[in-house]
């Protein structure tokens, strides 16, 4: 019997099928897509449930099985199949795709606090609540989970279970008053049900949104580390994957057959992705009787849920980030760890890169526009970072599959399986490229340029960050240490007075801003490199 048996301390499969609920699924999501694609979404629903959803999850089962003894979840897979390198750079653009979720994710908690306290969008109001207000309150609340998830170290699976039933209850109430509401209506819907209205329109426009419909069913990878800490990995861990996937076929398609029951398609308010599912519950209880009750009780599921989602990502993705990672690449004061086990300098630049995240948005006209941006940036990042599951995958099962036994097996044929896991690649890829286009604004317009452009800046900036590091890994090896204490100033200096700077730029007109933008950036970054090229103080210049 070992250590964790003793006392008592394994995971269930129920508790890891509701950590992975909350990392993968919310009512939030129908929002969102059912904004992009009106009643059509249904469809879509229908087809991603078959042909990604329970693939992708018996996938991750497999993966899960065979590599039951790896602590680092993907970034051990693909390290497993490919080498260190890698391993490495699948944890840090695991990691990196992670940061506007987080950032999305603090957000929703804001909001959640607003209705959960008003019952109202009048927070939302620029005159009440400024975009550098609402970005700065948005900074405090990520801050203070993540000194939670620090202090108690129970409050991820304890945020897991009350957050993932609240919602999970939520949803199928939701789910049950919109057909109770449909009866009592006569059968009036305010967006009609047609074979017409539900058959999605395959253009252009509907393939860019695609990469949000993979962006709200992905992330059941993100448990994978706790699959060591479960009695029986390769029997539980499928089973807790099967679970989430029935939870989420039954919250998308009957979701969104309930939106369309209170929701016109034809005519959504613009800030339906951030207020869609308040306006709902806020109807419901109208034609029930009961004021605004839904409205309060769905407010504080949510923000139980959001929360803990936030508390999963933080733990998971910082795990994942330094857990079997090649020392050859990962910088050693990243993976640095406090007497609890936590990487606090991991911890720090999840702060410092959240904020950056925060200040690309900051120039965007109101509070929906963010939030909106923030949801698109995650409908690009996170499909690209998915692609290495199916990569992976697909290794597991080429011509060396004899390498890979797992008690659980999602389709015998390894080479049926191959081309399954090449599908799932090719669709997300190109999802991912035509994610760029920016939604929710007019094609052509300043604010659509700038969200294209921003949505480029942060890909480079926290996809490119991990190439840097193996070199900083080098310097480490060669001197001893990266940089003196004087160079770490001086570049931290640069990097936030450049973040300052831009900010302090609100007030310039767009042309204006955009080339100050570009000019100062440019600077500080050379200046960085040219005082991160020179010694350490007292290290000595290998022969």
């Amino acid at each position: 019997m070992d250590e964790l048996d003793k006392k008592g301390n394994y995971i269930s499969w129920q508790t890891l099928a509701m950590m992975a609920f909350v990392t993968v699924i919310g009512l939030e999501d129908i929002m969102y897509n059912f904004q992009n694609q009106g009643i059509a979404v249904i469809t879509s629903w229908v087809l991603m449930m078959f042909l990604y959803v329970v693939p992708y999850a018996l996938i991750v089962g497999h993966l899960g099985s065979v590599f039951n003894h790896e602590g680092g979840g993907l970034s051990s897979w693909v390290r497993a199949t490919d080498g260190e390198f890698l391993g490495y750079f699948t944890a840090w653009t695991y990691w990196a795709a992670s940061i506007p979720y987080v950032v999305d994710t603090a957000n929703c908690l804001l909001v959640d606090v607003g209705w959960g306290l008003t019952g109202t969008d009048e927070f939302e109001d620029p005159k009440f609540l400024s975009t550098a207000m609402f970005t700065a309150i948005t900074f405090v609340i990520f801050i203070l989970l993540t000194l939670l998830e620090h202090k108690f170290s129970k409050s991820m699976e304890v945020l897991s279970n009350i957050g993932g039933w609240a919602i999970f209850i939520m949803t199928i109430l939701f789910v049950l008053l919109a057909f109770a509401g449909l009866a009592k209506s006569g059968g009036k819907t305010a967006t009609p049900f047609t074979w017409k209205t539900i058959i999605p329109k395959f253009d252009l426009k509907y393939f860019s949104t695609v990469g949000m419909l993979i962006y709200a069913v992905n992330g059941s990878e993100l448990v994978a580390p706790y699959v060591t800490r479960m009695k029986d990995p390769k029997r539980e861990f499928p089973k807790a994957m099967i679970a989430l996937a029935l939870m989420t076929c039954f919250l998308t398609i009957f979701g969104s057959i309930a939106l369309g029951i209170y929701i016109d398609a034809n005519h959504m308010p613009n800030d339906l992705k951030m207020n869609g599912e308040y306006y709902v519950f806020g109807a419901m209880g109208k034609q029930f009787g009961v004021g605004k009750l839904f409205v309060y009780i769905y407010a504080w599921a949510s923000f139980f849920y959001n929360a803990a989602l936030l508390s999963v990502l933080l733990d998971a993705m910082t795990r994942m980030l330094i857990s079997d990672t090649g020392d050859k690449y990962m910088p050693k004061f990243l993976k640095k760890t406090n007497k609890d086990g936590l990487p606090i300098n991991g911890y720090i630049l999840t702060v410092f890169l959240s904020g950056f995240i925060m200040v690309l948005g900051i120039f965007l006209p109101d509070m929906n526009d963010i939030f909106n941006w923030l949801l698109n940036l995650n409908g690009i990042i996170s499909p690209a970072v998915t692609c290495w599951i199916f990569y992976s995958f697909m290794k597991v099962r080429g011509k060396n599959s004899s390498k890979y036994p797992s008690v659980y097996r999602y389709i015998k044929n390894d080479t049926f399986a191959w081309w399954v896991g090449f599908a799932l690649l090719a669709v997300t890829a190109v999802a991912t490229v035509l994610g760029f286009m920016p939604q929710d604004v007019k094609e052509g317009s300043w604010v659509w340029w700038y969200e294209l452009s921003i949505n480029i800046v942060a890909c480079l900036v926290l996809i490119g960050l991990g190439g840097i590091f193996p070199g900083i890994r080098r310097r480490e090896e060669e001197y001893g240490l990266a940089f003196d204490k004087q160079q770490w100033t001086w570049m931290s200096a640069l990097v936030l007075g450049s973040i300052v700077f831009n900010v302090w730029l609100g007030g310039t007109t767009i042309k204006l801003r955009a080339l100050y933008i570009v000019i100062e950036s440019v600077i500080a970054l050379l200046a960085v490199w040219l005082i991160g090229r020179r010694l350490p103080k007292g290290a000595k210049a290998s022969k």
